[in-house]
């Protein structure tokens, strides 16, 4: 008696006519004027996984407006506000992160960071963010080498940085460094721990560089779990909707179609991606047709 394929776990993406509007969804809201990042993270979580319908996204909304209108009005200036935040947020609520949330595609999706109050440092920070600006308090993403934070207060004047990931915690010059450092390792920065950082690197991050790199995490869970296929597809195909992107994501989406066993659509974007890469490197444009025919030999 033959064996029944594992079932995969959960989340699994939606199918059909779900997919596509979600898909347009967010292709609209990353060419807004001023794309909303919490909406953007949340639709991720749509694509994601196919039981988040519309009450489910309004439901998230709803919880971080009520997680704001628990915060005391206007407390003071950027310490007051990351005080605040730490005691609601980081005490109160339990909201922070471990080393196993990294094995998890849940602590990438906002809808589940609300629910599971864990995460990974830049959906805890999207989190902090979205709570911190619905109360009115000057917050911005902060884009760390390894690890991001949040920015109270503005780049140019008084400025406190925290560390959702560990509650809320404050950071001064040498700790941010020392967080980079441990998340690099020794040779990522030498020195950034006893020297600080770059100021250039604690500029705030815009929120489609921050959408960018919650997809880049998703693609690296991904790629890691070659049975889980199906999300590196479905992150690389987000990422490619986003106004700017790198070209190579194509040659990355017809690799897992190719993968995947949909080999005549791996070839079509092989074909299509060499004849960008033609203009710049005729070698590069022939292997990757070369591949487009192995690709298409497959469906004999």
């Amino acid at each position: 008696m033959g064996q029944h394929p594992r079932r995969l776990p959960p989340p699994h993406p939606p199918t059909g006519e779900r997919s596509a509007e979600v898909r347009l969804r967010f292709a609209e809201e990353a060419r807004a004027a001023r794309p909303d990042l919490a909406e953007l993270c949340l639709l991720v979580g749509a694509a994601a996984d196919g039981s988040l319908d519309d009450a489910g996204l309004d439901a998230a909304q709803m919880e971080l407006d009520a997680l704001a209108g628990r915060l005391p009005f206007r407390p003071g200036g950027p310490g007051a506000w990351a005080a605040a935040l730490r005691e609601l947020l980081g005490e109160r609520c339990g909201f922070r992160g471990a080393p196993a949330d990294y094995r998890r595609l849940e602590s990438s999706l906002l809808h589940e960071v609300v629910r599971r109050r864990r995460g990974l440092p830049i959906l805890l920070s999207v989190l902090w963010l979205e709570v911190a600006r619905r109360a009115g308090a000057p917050a911005y993403g902060v884009a760390l080498p390894g690890h991001f934070v949040v920015g109270l207060g503005t780049a140019e004047g008084e400025r406190v940085l925290v560390d959702p990931f560990d509650g809320g915690r404050v950071l001064d010059e040498e700790a941010a460094g020392a967080l980079v450092a441990d998340a690099l390792g020794a040779q990522g920065m030498p020195g950034a721990a006893a020297r600080g950082l770059p100021e250039e690197l604690l500029e705030p991050a815009a929120p489609l560089d921050v959408v960018a790199r919650v997809l880049n995490n998703i693609r690296s869970w991904a790629a890691a779990r070659p049975e889980r296929s199906d999300v590196g597809l479905w992150a690389v195909e987000l990422a490619l909707l986003l106004p700017s992107h790198p070209a190579r994501l194509r040659y990355e989406r017809a690799r897992l179609l190719v993968g995947r066993g949909d080999f005549a659509a791996g070839a079509d974007e092989l074909e299509a991606y060499a004849e960008v890469v033609e203009a710049v490197d005729e070698e590069a444009a022939e292997r990757l047709l070369g591949e487009a025919r192995a690709a298409r030999a497959l469906l004999n």
